[in-house]
């Protein structure tokens, strides 16, 4: 009898190390809004205070590298599709109907599904659910409310109206936490695009102007209070990190940190021997380049990653982490970072495409690599050199890199879909029309 109840228990074990060592990896993707590369220490800013963030790069990947979109909305399209917005871009604080999202491969997948945070891609209640996320808690969906102080939110597109003294971020922050505790015991996909450090710059409770009562977008605001929200969002990710390892799910869980574009254009951070003014919203490299760190102890090595890369590799990345499939249909602009990140040599991408028309302005569309820039109006620029793009190169200098990124135009020449509106503002109205959509 002793001997069977030995086997029985033999067998039970056996079979729970095969589940174990079957378990799929959890993915967390942070986004933070409005931060530009210049604000992180561990990057070399001088003017905030990142603690987390340096921790996590320091243990894990740190690029040096990576790109987004100029602004909010256009990003946001690239991220959760792993598409330019030339293919599938419509307007700002929109998402075209139909449109694939990393969520909806995740949950096909078998993935328990989250989002929280800032949402601004459509205003209709049933979205986030169309676009693969079980569960969530938004800011800026069906409507616009306050985001700090006393926050309007929307839980399961429920609003909710905070007038207790509450903090927006800490708000989402304990939905964040909440779901990984919920959900421990199987696969998950959180999605956590942040509300921080957007303007307005607000105090924040850890602030020496930290005033509760204040209700609304334009009170108490001041841009010396930009460095207590960087370091208020940098807490609410360590938050994060000590859940997952109280948790024990660090080891399994994939965390990718990346900005949505660069610092809002009233501040100036300390940047080394450079003192760098923000420069959200414009296609110089101060307006797309952004911190990204990739974390995941005893998967991915303490590195420094110098290739190129840019939002629409997040999806086929935690793809490729997670096993998800992607239809072979979803024409995909992404590259996936995994192999990098397993010390697999430098990633094939060489070059990063840019179609910008955010509410409908004329278009800037653009290809650079690690130095060059080449705009379809045939303007080239050494970027690293001359960074706020003063003086372009003549059409006799380096023939090789133009030739190069006039390849990766020319790629895109005909990719938007036929039929496909052009950009509008979130009114549903172009600010200016199309002078020649990139031809």
């Amino acid at each position: 009898m002793a001997g069977a109840l030995i086997r029985l228990l033999a067998i039970a074990l056996a079979c729970t190390a095969v589940l174990c060592a079957q378990r799929r990896p959890n993915v967390v993707v942070i986004l933070a809004d409005d931060l530009g590369y210049e604000c992180l220490t561990c990057n070399g800013g001088q003017s905030y205070e990142t603690p987390n963030l340096d921790r996590l790069a320091a243990g894990g990947a740190r690029f040096t590298n990576a790109h987004v979109q100029p602004l909010c909305t256009p990003t946001r399209v690239q991220v959760m599709t792993g598409q330019y917005n030339v293919r599938n871009y419509v307007g700002f604080g929109q998402l075209k109907r139909g449109e694939v999202t990393f969520g909806n491969l995740f949950r096909d997948a078998g993935y328990k599904t989250g989002i929280c945070g800032k949402w601004q891609l459509g205003r209709v209640a049933e979205l986030p659910g169309q676009f693969g996320f079980d569960e969530h808690v938004l800011w800026q969906h069906t409507r616009f409310a306050p985001r700090y102080p006393n926050p309007g939110l929307e839980h399961q597109s429920q609003q909710i109206d905070y007038s207790g003294g509450e903090y927006g971020p800490d708000l989402i922050s304990d939905f964040a936490v909440d779901f990984v505790e919920r959900h421990e015991d199987e696969p998950f996909l959180l999605y956590y695009p942040m509300i921080l450090p957007h303007f307005p710059h607000q105090a924040t409770p850890d602030s020496d102007g930290w005033d509760p009562t204040v209700k609304g977008e334009n009170k108490n605001k001041d841009d010396r209070y930009f460095a207590d929200m960087v370091r208020y969002m940098d807490k609410l990710v360590g938050r994060l990190v000590d859940k997952l390892d109280e948790l024990q799910l660090r080891d399994d869980t994939l965390l990718l940190f990346v900005g949505d574009n660069g610092t809002f254009r009233s501040l100036r951070s300390k940047f080394g021997d450079k003192t760098i003014q923000g420069m959200k919203g414009r296609t110089t490299v101060y307006g797309t380049h952004v911190p990204m760190i990739a974390s995941w102890p005893g998967k991915i090595a303490p590195m420094v990653v110098d290739d190129l890369a840019d939002s629409t590799d997040i999806l086929q990345t935690i793809c490729d982490v997670a096993g998800v499939e992607v239809p072979d249909a979803l024409p995909l602009d992404g590259h996936s970072l995994w192999p990098r990140l397993q010390g697999e040599g430098a990633s094939p991408r060489e070059w990063i495409y840019c179609w910008y028309s955010p509410r409908g302005e004329p278009l800037k569309e653009f290809a650079y690599d690690q130095r060059f820039k080449l705009y379809r109006t045939g303007e080239l620029f050494d970027y690293r050199r001359d960074p706020l793009e003063q003086a372009p190169l003549s059409a006799a200098v380096e023939p090789a890199a133009r030739a190069r990124l006039q390849a990766a135009l020319d790629r895109y020449r005909d990719a938007r879909p036929t039929g496909l509106p052009w950009p509008t503002n979130n009114r549903g109205k172009q600010n200016a029309p199309p002078k020649s959509k990139g031809r």
